[in-house]
């Protein structure tokens, strides 16, 4: 490697870095689908006032 390979060397990985955030941002905004945001969580109140209603009768 040569003096100026050497100097930039540290601008390259700094460089890598930067465009490995900007993709990470770009496919973030893209495919904005984040599907632990939509899983069900269990039966609601309403399910569950049902549910006491059949089991009291």
């Amino acid at each position: 490697m040569n003096s100026m390979e050497l100097a930039l060397h540290p601008l390259r990985r700094h460089l890598a870095r930067l465009v490995a955030r900007c993709v990470t941002l770009i496919e973030g905004v893209i495919n904005p689908y984040r599907p632990e945001l939509y899983y069900m969580r269990g039966p609601g109140p309403k399910c569950r006032a049902r549910r006491q209603g059949t089991l009291r009768d």
